[in-house]
């Protein structure tokens, strides 16, 4: 069993790092503040390979491993939360189930435009009424004369107003109760296709999450992805894949939080000394630092699994479970330590929590997830 890093992920993590403290962070206060969206910075990280970082080099991509996307998601996420979670679904649900499940034609079309950030990544799953039940899907897709006619909506779709094309389901069948639900690939611009940004959101404020609207959307049926009536099984193992990103973004946040944390109660003096020489403080940022180093290691255990080939539909969930809610804990801490101060926006820890409580309902609710690891131990 070796921890260590390869000299590759190693790189990788170095070149992040900087780029997420020279370009990333510097903005993220503003950027949440005006929910100013970083396209300068995601076109940055196109040019610099990242946005195609898990994919081949025959689409496009840089080869690399999960381990290597659950390196870049967390320093990003540590600069800047929306930031983390823009790359994340980029990667994990944007490109990923072309990747996975898309024809060579479709992956030749569609994967170039994803690892250059010509299109960033969405994935239109979530609906009004099929939120944590992904399978009470209702948007449906009728065959007419070789194309679908696509109607119904998504909602809390990540990514949409800056994707060219993305990968959505829609029922193609029923026999009774039972509900085919296939994955199809639907271009944004397509006749009677709305994108809508006007959510209100507690935070992740720089990022995009919009409605979607579809209304007699025609597309081939050649679009199709992968094989008709697939799409709940692939919609489950490109939420596995997922999961591992939102752990890597929710240990990213917890860690900018604790240094946050660490630095303020070394430099604040109370009673003639400094927070950090108070046992109750340092007991606080002791246990952070403990839940910090744990949640990493179950993120880049599931994704070693996945790089492996290995099942890890078990270790995903733990590490977004366990990551997401020590995420919001280490927030929390964080403005405690920092008392009133830590309440102003200036002192960037209100954010973090604000950030990290999305982590708790994304890619599965909490609930979902110990649902999910309650079946893999046998319940």
């Amino acid at each position: 069993m070796n921890f260590e890093l390869t000299a590759e992920q190693k790189l990788i993590q170095k070149t992040i790092r900087e780029f997420a403290n020279e370009v990333v962070a510097p903005g993220a206060e503003e950027r949440d503040k005006t929910k100013a969206f970083p396209k300068k910075i995601f076109e940055q990280l196109g040019e610099m390979g990242m946005l195609g970082l898990p994919f081949s080099e025959a689409y496009g991509g840089s080869g690399a491993d999960t381990v290597s996307f659950a390196i870049v998601t967390e320093e990003l996420s540590r600069a800047c939360g929306s930031a983390g979670i823009t790359y994340s679904a980029h990667i994990s649900l944007g490109g990923a189930p072309i990747y996975l499940f898309g024809t060579e034609e479709q992956k030749q079309k569609y994967l170039p435009q994803i690892c250059s950030g010509e299109s960033l990544g969405a994935f239109g799953l979530t609906e009004p009424n099929a939120g944590s039940d992904a399978g009470g899907t209702m948007t449906e897709a009728k065959t007419e004369d070789g194309e679908f006619v696509i109607n119904g909506s998504k909602c809390f779709i990540t990514n949409a107003s800056y994707a060219k094309f993305l990968a959505l389901t829609a029922v193609t069948g029923r026999e009774g109760s039972e509900k085919e639900i296939s994955a199809i690939i639907v271009p944004t611009d397509a006749n009677g296709f709305r994108v809508i940004d006007n959510y209100e959101k507690m935070g992740l404020n720089s990022s995009n999450t919009t409605e979607l609207v579809l209304e007699d959307v025609r597309v081939p049926e050649e679009n199709l992805l992968g094989e008709r009536g697939a799409g709940f099984k692939q919609f489950l193992i490109t939420l596995d894949g997922g999961r591992i990103g939102i752990g890597a973004m929710s240990v990213g946040i917890a860690q900018a939080a604790y240094e946050k944390a660490l630095a303020y109660a070394k430099e604040r003096k109370q009673f003639n000394r400094s927070l950090s020489t108070f046992q109750a403080i340092q007991f606080k940022l002791a246990d952070m630092a403990m839940k910090i180093e744990l949640a990493r290691n179950m993120v880049y255990k599931a994704a070693w699994l996945k790089d492996q080939g290995k099942p890890f539909t078990k270790e995903a969930s733990m590490c977004k479970l366990y990551a997401s809610e020590i995420s919001s804990e280490v927030a929390n801490q964080a403005i405690q330590i920092h008392g009133g101060y830590g309440y102003m926006k200036d002192y960037h820890v209100e954010r973090y929590l604000r950030d990290a409580k999305l982590t708790e309902i994304g890619e599965g609710t909490s609930e979902i997830q110990r649902m999910v690891i309650a079946r893999q131990i046998g319940c």
